[in-house]
């Protein structure tokens, strides 16, 4: 009898320092039990300090690595995180729709820490339109998910706000919003997820003082991603359902196989992971210039390696 882990997909850019992006995604993928993969949209010059420079890949072999990963193996989860361009936007569309990309969350990554914009302004409108709808979930932070509603929408401020962004970008076609509030103030941070069957559940987790929350967002996403794909394939093995359930599902089968009480686990378990990632790497200093710099989480955590005595 053949087996395999769980098998994960990132769609996005570089980071040499590591700390984000593909780097992050993989690291993550790897810390939660999966086997990664990638599909590599733009090329970053980024360290803990920003980006400074973008180098996009061109769509055509862009699409040679989805032909690649997808014309051979079964992915069970996918994320994306950078895209770049209408172009980019529009490939990955088409990528979900062909329904190999197993459960799809989109991390709607606009606007890097640094305030180096990682989306063109005419991709914006593509996102909102035809990437979310192919969603089973979006990640959105506070000015991310007003943008997504729209270019006039403030920024929530409130969790009764959250709770009403959430809702209205359900409208948008995703299965489900989890509306991340680490870009607000409070000693608590709260997380809103909205599903498309009506639920609502908020997270909460004492905010983590620090400046090493470089790639917070991308780490959040691909271990949500990961729980993803091992949470359901544990679930189809208990209940006697095929030993490789990655078969291409399509969108609508997709999310009814995962169900909210599901993915509510699998945010769970991310949230605390990120949380253990962020508490370990608090008092890091990484950078030979540690004035204004912003490291990386701990994607180890939680792997066992050598510590000095």
């Amino acid at each position: 009898m053949t087996t395999r882990p769980p098998i994960t997909l990132s769609i996005a850019g570089t980071d040499p320092s590591g700390g984000a992006g593909i780097h992050a995604d993989l690291k993550t993928f790897t810390a939660r039990k999966t086997m990664g993969t990638t599909v590599i949209t733009a090329l970053v010059a980024q360290n803990t300090h920003g980006v400074s420079r973008v180098y996009p890949v061109d769509v055509d072999f862009v699409a040679d690595q989805f032909d690649s990963v997808l014309g051979d193996l079964p992915v069970d989860a996918t994320k994306s995180g950078m895209l770049g361009s209408r172009d980019l936007v529009e490939l990955v569309v088409a990528r979900a729709a062909e329904g190999r990309l197993g459960f799809f969350t989109v991390d709607p990554v606009m606007i890097a820490t640094s305030g180096h914009r990682l989306l063109e302004t005419d991709a914006v409108d593509a996102v909102r339109t035809h990437l979310l709808p192919v969603a089973d979930l979006i990640t959105p932070n506070l000015p991310e998910a007003a943008l997504l509603i729209s270019d006039d929408e403030p920024e929530a401020q409130t969790t009764e706000a959250m709770r009403d962004q959430a809702g209205r970008l359900l409208e948008r076609g995703p299965g489900a919003v989890l509306l991340k509030g680490g870009h607000g103030s409070d000693d608590e941070v709260i997380d809103i997820l909205a599903t498309s069957d009506g639920q609502v559940r908020e997270f909460t987790h004492p905010r983590v003082t620090t400046m090493n929350t470089h790639g917070t967002g991308c780490t959040l996403s691909a271990a949500i991603t990961a729980e993803v794909a091992v949470l359901g394939r544990e679930r189809a093995a208990a209940a006697g359902g095929p030993a490789d359930p990655a078969a291409p599902t399509g969108k609508d089968r997709s999310r009814a196989a995962i169900g909210s009480d599901l993915l509510g686990e699998a945010v769970g378990n991310a949230l605390d992971f990120l949380a253990r990632a962020l508490n370990s790497a608090a008092d890091w200093q990484l950078s030979l210039d540690p004035e204004g710099a912003h490291g990386p989480v701990d994607h180890q955590v939680d792997i066992v390696r050598d510590r000095p005595a």
